[in-house]
């Protein structure tokens, strides 16, 4: 397997989304690898090095789409650690993609009812001190820190834009302390009422400079309609940065919405790309441009 390259997060200019008085570009943290891509590398990067000190499996949570399940299976392919993963709901006929490759690259997969799995209740096999237990999505100090290493130039933006999930990135942000950057999450879940208190118990001096757009989730988490379809093709056409209809697309789709009316003072504006392309595959064949 091809390593991490955090080389290749490099930053593009994306004149398309911006405006006469915003430019704007683009953190490309989707290029770093196929499969640990964007955020998620990260997010997991010192949970990876903690299990390594420790020796130490790597234990996690997610559904049958998840991006953090099949990055944290390659990185642990990577690395060379043992993993599971807790997918919620009951084990299917066949694996969906997502699903095929977190087994294909060593991950073992452990189905679980959606009340345990709502309780993070582990079975019983990994359940004991030889495991190291990352929360969905990276979620905790370790991936707040882990997200605090991306690398957002300091001081060359007025604002920051990212997508939003557990908030464990944007705390990270937070934290990296990018002044006098003001920092604003597109959540793509639905009436995600607790984002702040998460938020905030990760980085107490949340919400000094964080605003939450909680408006751009399509119908919530991995909704999407025929607007966005055609908001990531138009995307893709103008500019060749393709996205994902759960995480990265709302973040742009929401991005050029409230430019003009909410970010009028912004002279230059950041859009991180955190990857995470492999929930498309499971769109009809043609549906997407890319």
């Amino acid at each position: 397997m091809e390593p991490i390259r955090e080389d290749l997060a490099v930053l593009e200019a994306v004149p398309w989304m911006g405006n006469g008085n915003t430019s704007v570009d683009v953190l490309r943290l989707d290029r770093i690898h196929p499969q640990v891509s964007g955020n998620k590398w990260y997010k997991l990067r010192y949970y990876l090095e903690a299990a390594q000190q420790e020796g130490k499996a790597i234990v996690t949570f997610g559904g049958a789409y998840s991006n953090h399940i099949l990055a944290t299976a390659a990185a642990c392919n990577l690395t060379g650690l043992r993993c599971a993963g807790i997918i919620r709901g009951e084990a299917p006929s066949g694996y969906a993609p997502t699903l095929a490759d977190a087994a294909s690259l060593g991950m073992e997969l452990h189905f679980i009812s959606r009340q345990d799995y709502k309780e993070k209740i582990l079975p019983q096999a990994v359940n004991n001190a030889g495991w190291l237990v990352i929360p969905e999505g990276g979620y905790g100090t370790t991936g707040m820190q882990g997200a605090a290493t991306i690398p957002v130039p300091a001081g060359m933006y007025d604002q920051i834009c990212c997508a939003t999930g557990t908030g464990t990135m944007l705390a990270g942000l937070m934290q990296r302390a990018v002044a006098p950057a003001g920092i604003s999450g597109f959540s793509v879940l639905k009436n995600h009422k607790s984002l702040t208190q998460e938020i905030a118990a990760l980085y107490p001096r949340y919400p000094g400079k964080c605003r939450i757009y909680p408006d751009f989730h399509f119908g919530g988490y991995a909704k999407y309609n025929a607007t966005l379809l055609r908001f990531m093709n138009e995307l893709y056409d103008r500019t060749g940065i393709p996205t994902d209809f759960v995480y990265t697309a709302k973040l742009f789709y929401g991005v050029k919405a409230v430019l003009e009316k909410d970010f009028s003072d912004c002279r230059k504006l950041l859009v991180i790309h955190s990857g995470g392309l492999q929930g498309n595959r499971s769109l009809p064949k043609g549906t997407l441009i890319f």
